[in-house]
């Protein structure tokens, strides 16, 4: 029989070198998946849990339907967060007033996953809260963790990771053979030919080799870092300088663990082999978190003993000492360094002092960089401008820590997290820009009204569709200390600015999320403080999300009136963002009105700025919203085109909300001529709803509404929920190929197999059992006990009233359910 490999989701990193050993670790993880829901390696820094998760997963990819996925967490320093890097690692684009809590665990319910979460440690009390929350909510989410600790809850299986088995001195000095034998051997052979092409483990070193391996206790990060120094040393001399290093470390601290002790001693001995500049930028690079690129090093790294141009040649000679990582391809370079060795670094940066200078440096960077991507935002540098935010997305986290944590530094918080406005709503992310602003504001100094305290949840309806950017109103310079009355009210009004232009920025994402009393509040505060500063670009934005919120709340009338007044005062204070922003919503409440011409003008003059920018994000929504007005003045093939241009300049954003909106607008424009197509699409669309947590219409839903009525007309009840499930099982990637017309019409599932009595469990291990695989099988394959595996087979056999397997495999196949077949 011939089977055709089922598609498997994989989000793991490529392995950049060999995986080496762990065979009996690795079956006794997957063993310990098969009957608990959390598996946590435990171990000390150093010792292989991270590469053993990730390989354990990658071997059980097949396992699980909806995916292997890892997050991330070394470089997490904010607890309130976690929830929010675990929704980013899933792809989870919320825009709702929900807990996030709440979102994860709806998202994961009917998931059968495999979720890995490492280096907890650090977030021991938040990983054991979560991960109890959402294995109570998914019966079919198994989660990996790897941590120094324990996480401690209930069901938790933990296995502790070893070094790598070593040899004793009789094995050394028996065979080469038999010393190659050794995890720890391979491994150091391995890394060492890496470094030294043409090494070997020879009968003439192979005793210096297993002293070395011994001296380091097996810990595959020590032996990669040692192996490294075979570049400039034999392997008797670095034999030597271990164990003279090691004897020195004896006299350390006694109430560490040996091989704590070992690894400390190795990154000492690594450090003590680098220049006093290279450790000097090794200590200053512990600042960042996520990585960083070299422009970025020599900013914030360089002065005090650093020249800006010696940065580039220390960075090269880090490299090459293993103590930073290279990422990227040709174009895009990035430095990484790994967790372990930049806590290392963090400690020598305490140590001498500096480290709050250096984060203060950090800060700077990462505002002048937000602030350079707000300038540059609307023009053709655009995406590579939001690939690049993305990219230091964990460096911006630690910059708004360090403002939030820091006395006096709450006003260049908020005028780092407002100058952001734009890539947080290309993100997709609102929940988390919000927790920022609602903090640095009730942080920073009291300037005009009272600031207001935190926002919690508020209950309301989810968001309409409306994803938006902002307009491009200035970031305040950085607020310091008055000198003289003069400058201290100048100091006021730039703080006051700020806070002003944090309040409206907060607003917008609060009325995205359709949380429009506390925007109204927020309004108000900046209204006052507009008025003090008789600032007519902060009267502008708060027009513009007034109007934006009556849109939302169909208050069509007044929100044409107060979009006009937003466009003439952007106009006026030459914000030519905030006039694209705003004509696009404007020219959309005109056709609403039923004002053709009107709308028609104004997406017209929001195409040609935006194609004169070379404009990617504004112009995608612009039209979004003009080929439906296309639509409805009967141009079908127009308006199709228009949505399909949009759909491909909202790729490189990988603006899931932004295509979910084209793809239901194509469905609308398929009801009358092809409604089958527009089923499916109405299908797909909803699916893409479920992920946002939100209904998609809100002032649109009257389109929607007419649309499925009218296909559902010309197809027929039966004929239009038929077609409206198969949309609903596309993926996102086919639905996108449908809606592009890159792929052909679905098929569709046979009818038999739509009245099948068995559950989607259960059809599964039918298919399995098709395959001709035993119980035994079936368990290690979807990671269930075989026990619970019986126990399915017997339901089945129970309930289609059959005796054998035999029988289930012939009616899997009269159904047209094995792999390769029918769905």
């Amino acid at each position: 029989m011939t089977m055709t490999a089922p598609i498997v989701s994989c989000h793991l990193p490529a392995e950049l070198n060999s995986f080496i050993g762990r065979r009996h670790e690795i079956a006794e993880v997957k063993r310990l998946l098969s009957d608990a829901r959390l598996v946590t390696l435990i171990g000390v820094g150093g010792v292989g849990k991270t590469r053993l998760a990730q390989r354990v997963g990658f071997d059980l990819r097949r396992s699980f339907a909806d995916g292997v996925w890892l997050v991330e967490l070394a470089a997490l320093e904010s607890p309130e967060l976690l929830v929010q890097a675990v929704m980013e690692c899933l792809e989870i684009q919320d825009r709702s007033l929900r807990p996030p809590i709440e979102v994860l665990t709806e998202h994961l319910r009917d998931k059968r996953m495999l979720l890995i979460l490492d280096n907890c440690e650090h977030l021991l009390d938040e990983c054991a809260a979560v991960a109890e929350t959402l294995m109570r909510a998914a019966p079919d989410l198994r989660i990996l963790a790897t941590s120094r600790q324990t996480l401690g809850v209930v069901g938790e299986q933990v296995m502790p990771v070893p070094p790598l088995p070593l040899p004793d001195f009789d094995v050394a000095r028996s065979s080469t053979d038999s010393l190659k034998q050794f995890d720890a051997i391979r491994l150091f052979a391995d890394r060492s030919q890496s470094v030294l092409p043409g090494f070997e483990v020879t009968d003439d070193n192979q005793d210096s080799v297993a002293r070395i391996v011994r001296r380091l206790d097996g810990i595959p990060l020590a032996i990669e870092l040692a192996a490294v120094r075979l570049r400039a040393l034999s392997v008797e001399q670095l034999l030597a300088r271990l164990d003279d290093r090691f004897r020195l470390l004896t006299m350390g601290a006694r109430t560490a663990m040996p091989r704590q002790q070992t690894l400390r001693a190795l990154i000492d001995w690594s450090y003590a082999l680098c220049t006093e500049q290279e450790r000097l930028l090794w200590a200053r690079l512990s600042v960042f978190s996520g990585g960083l690129d070299l422009e970025a090093a020599e900013h914030v790294c360089a002065g005090d003993g650093i020249e800006p141009d010696e940065v580039v040649d220390l960075v090269v000679g880090l490299v090459g000492k293993s103590v930073l990582a290279r990422e990227g391809d040709q174009t895009t370079v990035r430095y990484r360094l790994l967790e372990t060795i930049r806590q290392y670094g963090r400690d020598r940066l305490r140590e001498s002092g500096d480290e709050a200078a250096l984060r203060a440096r950090h800060r700077d960077w990462f505002a002048d960089l937000a602030s350079r991507g707000q300038r540059e935002w609307f023009g053709p540098d655009q995406v590579a401008w939001f690939n690049r935010l993305r990219a230091e997305h964990g460096n911006i986290r630690s910059a708004l820590d360090y403002c939030l944590t820091t006395p006096g530094e709450a006003v260049r918080g908020l005028a780092i997290a407002t100058a952001l406005r734009f890539y947080w709503i290309a993100t997709g992310s609102l929940r988390e820009p919000r927790d920022w602003l609602d903090r640095l504001l009730a942080a920073g100094p009291a300037t005009g009204p009272a600031a207001r305290p935190p926002a919690g949840p508020v209950e309301g309806p989810p968001a309409g569709p409306a994803a938006e950017s902002a307009a491009d109103s200035a970031v305040a310079p950085a607020v310091g200390p008055p000198v003289g009355d003069a400058v201290g009210d100048a100091e006021e009004d730039a703080a006051a600015t700020v806070r002003a232009n944090a309040l409206c920025v907060n607003a917008r994402l609060a009325v995205l999320q359709s949380d429009f009393a506390l925007a109204a509040d927020m309004l108000e505060e900046a209204r006052e403080l507009a008025k003090q500063l008789d600032d007519a670009a902060i009267v502008a934005e708060i027009s513009y999300v007034c109007g934006l919120a009556a849109l939302l709340q169909r208050d069509i009338t007044g929100a044409a009136a107060l979009l006009e007044e937003a466009v003439a005062g952007y106009r006026e204070t030459d914000a030519p963002m905030g006039v694209v922003n705003t004509l696009l919503y404007l020219a959309t409440a005109h056709s609403l009105l039923g004002h053709p011409e009107e709308a028609v003008a104004r997406f017209k003059e929001g195409l040609e700025a935006c194609e004169a920018r070379e404009d990617h994000w504004f112009r995608s929504y612009t039209l979004w919203m003009y080929g439906v007005e296309v639509w409805r003045e009967g141009d079908v093939a127009g308006a199709v085109e228009m949505e399909r241009e949009a759909i491909r300049l909202k790729q490189p954003f990988d603006d899931r909300l932004g295509t979910a909106l084209c793809i239901e607008a194509l469905a609308w424009m398929a009801a009358d001529g092809t409604p089958e197509r527009a089923a499916v699409l109405f299908g797909a669309s909803q699916e893409r709803w479920r992920s946002f947590c939100a209904p998609p219409f809100g002032y649109l839903a009257g389109h929607h509404d007419a649309s499925e009525a009218l296909a559902r007309e010309r197809l027929g009840e039966e004929k239009f929920e038929a077609a409206f499930r198969r949309g609903t099982e596309l993926t996102p990637a086919d639905a996108l190929a449908y809606a592009m017309c890159e792929s052909p019409k679905p098929a569709k599932p046979a009818a038999a197999a739509q009245a099948s009595p068995l559950t989607r469990r259960e059809m599964e291990i039918a298919r399995l059992v098709a395959q001709g695989m035993t119980n035994k099988a079936i368990a290690s394959a979807l990671v269930i006990a075989q026990r619970t595996a019986e126990g399915h087979v017997e339901h089945i056999l129970t309930k289609l009233g059959f005796n054998s397997r035999a029988q289930i495999a012939a009616w899997v196949s009269e159904q047209g359910l094995l792999p390769g077949g029918a769905p």
